[in-house]
């Protein structure tokens, strides 16, 4: 059995997270902690994965203090940028047991990872490309995480393609277009009634691609979170990971 603590258990992911530990057949619920709770409790002795889904706001040193307490950790909360991923690196570099890990998902909804690798597989072809997230108005961050990552994706794969800029003659924007990343425009929609969705759009003269993906309940992410806890219990993938693409096989 994989000893699962779950850190944010009492949020509205990290309940289902509880529930999908406690359902699976070869996971059990070593410590469900929440806001305020001691994290020095969760060791490795009691906990051999640590599910964290708090907020960007805390997320980074509830990771470090768990990889200095030599437990691996699995990330679903959002908000992380480069300089945080640094720091994780680093903290890993030093911790206490040999080949710890850290993985980050940007979104562990499998739709929402296979539109990525197909806006991916896709972004060489088109001369224009943009982004569009859509989520509940609770969400914190903006633009999702999910939504930079795909930006970042499609950006890597035109510079590979040695494709130039995206055509855009806009004279006043306002803000109307978007944050840009990489060169990329990336929209964010927060609507009542809304779970988590995405839709890349790509287009060339006379025709037009698009991949959405859509998660109506957070129980759509489960399987990632179970797939996630699994393949780093297994110690195939020491360090930092970032992206359930590197445990499907793509």
């Amino acid at each position: 059995m994989i000893k699962v603590s779950v850190v944010g258990a009492k949020g509205r992911m990290g309940s289902h997270v509880v529930e999908a530990v406690n359902g699976a057949e070869d996971t059990s619920l070593a410590l469900a902690l929440d806001a305020g709770d001691d994290l020095t409790q969760i060791t490795s002795e009691n906990t051999d994965i640590v599910v964290e889904f708090t907020v960007p706001t805390v997320s980074l040193d509830n990771v470090l203090a768990l990889v200095a307490q030599g437990v691996n950790v699995v990330v679903g909360t959002t908000g992380w940028t480069d300089e945080k991923l640094d720091q994780v690196r680093a903290a890993l570099a030093k911790a206490p047991r040999e080949n710890q890990s850290v993985f980050i998902a940007p979104n562990f909804a499998i739709s929402a990872v296979l539109a990525d690798y197909f806006a991916k597989v896709a972004a060489p072809y088109f001369e224009s490309a943009e982004v569009i997230e859509l989520h509940h108005p609770n969400k914190v961050d903006a633009p999702s995480g999910t939504a930079i990552h795909t930006a970042h994706a499609i950006a890597e794969a035109r510079k590979d393609a040695g494709l130039g800029a995206i055509p855009d003659n806009t004279q006043t924007d306002g803000g109307s277009r978007g944050q840009v990343i990489d060169g990329i425009h990336v929209h964010a929609v927060r609507l009542r009634g809304l779970n988590a969705h995405e839709e890349v759009l790509f287009g060339n003269a006379g025709e037009q691609l698009t991949i959405r993906a859509d998660s109506f309940d957070r129980i759509s992410f489960m399987p990632g979170v179970l797939l996630a806890v699994r393949k780093i219990a297994s110690g195939n993938y020491p360090g930092l990971t970032v992206g359930l693409d590197h445990f499907l096989d793509l």
